[in-house]
């Protein structure tokens, strides 16, 4: 909001102001962090998602700007600048069923506490929802085998319901949120993420993407899986395709041409 503001100081155009606006709203949208916070791993990440390279250097140039303002003004301490335009494109990181399942497998579940890591977990991969939204769900955000967030509804598998009664049966703390922590306060995202990096060695993020790649695996519809995951723009969404892409690949091992011999040919 700053940064905007200063745009507007500076006497920049409308339409420049409003497409800086747009390319730092959508960069926020990508992150699970606030921008301020963001690392340059996190940009190239970003500007994966894109293929016109006049759109790549609009939207580094957005950045870069962002970064510089947040500088000069002592708001961060890091003095971000890249200039790579077309970063190298990799298929996100994700775990499968089987590797979450044994993860979990390793949770005592006598105690309030492993219940309530292991329905971490399940919810997180169930859902696909950000670690933010997790930490900050109340009691009554799920209900009949939905979860209700403010721009979107998931359906719940029964199986992570019935884990989620039971562990708020069990908890002897009363609390609106449905994570907490032993002293009775709402659970914190770097607890979140020492929970999920115990038992699968993996920051919760990758459950997120575990719950979309195994979407688009099994063929569901890109649209659908944008929608449950709230993004606001299918590129965004876009980044799972080659998951898609690779697993066609193995598939089409088995096609009758794919053994010819050179002679046939």
């Amino acid at each position: 909001k700053n940064f905007i503001e200063y745009l507007i100081k500076n006497g920049l155009s409308k339409n420049s102001i409003d497409s800086y606006r747009r390319d730092l709203t959508q960069f926020e949208e990508f992150l699970d962090k606030p921008i301020i916070e963001s690392k340059s791993e996190d940009v190239l990440e970003f500007l994966g998602n894109f293929d016109k390279k006049r759109t790549i250097n609009r939207k580094l140039s957005s950045i870069n700007a962002f970064f510089r303002y947040a500088y000069k003004n002592e708001l961060t301490d890091k003095k971000v600048k890249l200039t790579q335009t077309a970063p190298q494109k990799e298929p996100p990181k994700y775990l499968t069923k089987d590797e979450i399942m044994n993860g979990i497998a390793l949770i005592d579940t006598t105690f309030w506490l492993g219940l309530r890591d292991k329905v971490l977990i399940l919810l997180l991969y169930a859902t696909g929802i950000k670690v933010s939204e997790a930490m900050n769900l109340k009691i009554d955000d799920i209900k009949d085998g939905w979860l209700y967030l403010k721009d979107r509804t998931i359906p719940v598998a029964n199986v992570v319901v019935e884990l989620l009664e039971e562990y708020l049966y069990k908890r002897p703390i009363k609390n609106e949120y449905i994570f907490i922590n032993n002293k009775g306060k709402k659970l914190s995202r770097i607890s979140a993420f020492n929970i999920t990096k115990k038992y699968l060695n993996v920051p919760p993020h990758t459950l997120r993407d575990s719950f979309a790649s195994s979407l688009i695996l099994a063929g569901a519809d890109l649209r659908v899986v944008k929608e449950l995951l709230g993004h606001k723009n299918i590129i965004n969404t876009k980044i799972y395709i080659d998951l898609q892409k690779d697993d066609t690949a193995d598939i089409l091992q088995y096609h009758p041409l794919k053994d010819l011999d050179e002679t046939d040919k």
